[in-house]
């Protein structure tokens, strides 16, 4: 009875140590997960990232094909990223901490009528915060899902 159980427990502990994280940036290189089809902007066009708000929560979307509300992508250092809201009366709210990859290293705080410009800088996986908050209204700002992004180098 003793060593059943304790092969039921060291067989639990190594299925808890075997499990993956959720996010991207947690694994060893996730730099490796960039591609064509999930890198947004280059040296010659701008990276747009439109930001929206839903009933539940903040969307974030890369101007990529087919891209996805809160899909992980990629950005190379030195291109310009351009952050907007393509709702007329939306405002957003974007906070990487105090280790932003992005020039100026400061909140981005924007809207429909106002886009904000950056510039990709530091390499690295980054998790971000970001809320979007439709004016007008009286429930206040949708959080997001911890969205990440890759910045290459």
């Amino acid at each position: 009875m003793f060593l059943s159980t304790c092969i039921v427990l060291l067989t639990c502990g190594f299925a808890q140590a075997e499990k993956k994280s959720k996010y991207i940036c947690d694994e060893e290189r996730p730099e490796t997960m960039c591609n064509a089809a999930n890198t947004c902007g280059s040296a010659s066009s701008a990276c747009r990232i439109d930001i929206t708000r839903s009933s539940s929560s903040a969307n974030v979307k890369p101007s990529i094909p087919d891209a996805k509300n809160n899909q992980f992508f990629c950005i190379k250092a030195g291109t310009t990223v351009v952050w907007l809201s393509s709702k007329k009366n939306n405002g957003f709210s974007v906070s990487f901490g105090t280790d932003s990859p992005f020039d100026p290293d400061d909140p981005i705080m924007g809207g429909g009528e106002k886009k904000v410009t950056t510039k990709a800088n530091v390499p690295g996986c980054y998790k971000y915060d970001v809320g979007a908050f439709t004016s007008g209204t009286i429930y206040g700002m949708s959080g997001g899902r911890k969205p990440e992004l890759v910045i290459l180098p």
